[in-house]
Parts: C-alpha cells; sequence; structure tokens
C-alpha cells in the first residue's frame, strides 16, 4: 500500500511563497485569537495561498476563498497548518 507522507508545519512563515496548504487547527491560542481566526474564515480544513511575505516577515498575505488576508506574527503563531 502507498501512501503519501503530508508535512505538518506549525509555522507559516517557514513556507515558500505561492505554497497551498490547509488549516488543519490551532496552536498557541491566547487573548481570543481563535474567535478571531474563525471570523477571519480561517476554520479547520480551509485552504489557502502563502502570497507575499513583507521583507520584516509581517504581515504575511495569504488568499482564502479568494480573498487577500493580511495576518501578523500572533495570527500566524496560532495556526497550524499543513503544506499540499
Amino acid at each position: 500500500m502507498l501512501t503519501m507522507k503530508k508535512n505538518l508545519i506549525t509555522h507559516l512563515q517557514e513556507l515558500p511563497i505561492g505554497t497551498n496548504g490547509y488549516i488543519v487547527g490551532y496552536d498557541k491560542i491566547f487573548k481570543g485569537y481563535q474567535g478571531k481566526l474563525i471570523s477571519m474564515g480561517l476554520k479547520p480544513g480551509i485552504e489557502f495561498i502563502l502570497v507575499r511575505q513583507a521583507s520584516n516577515q509581517w504581515p504575511l498575505i495569504i488568499e482564502v476563498e479568494g480573498n487577500l488576508l493580511g495576518l501578523q506574527k500572533p495570527e500566524v503563531d496560532a495556526l497550524c497548518i499543513e503544506s499540499s
């Protein structure tokens, strides 16, 4: 049986520009960030594309369902992602 190894990454900023991935959960959630992420549409199972990183890494720009979102460090740290 052939199995594909998926790459679980908890740090979105480590991905190269143009990478597709999925939100798989949350980590380091504090001060209501889970609710903020959900309200931004960043729920488990949602696919995204990393569009841009600023030179100092913040904000990271991702595309989710046709919308561009700018994420700051606490939001990025809270996301558990899987690259595809």
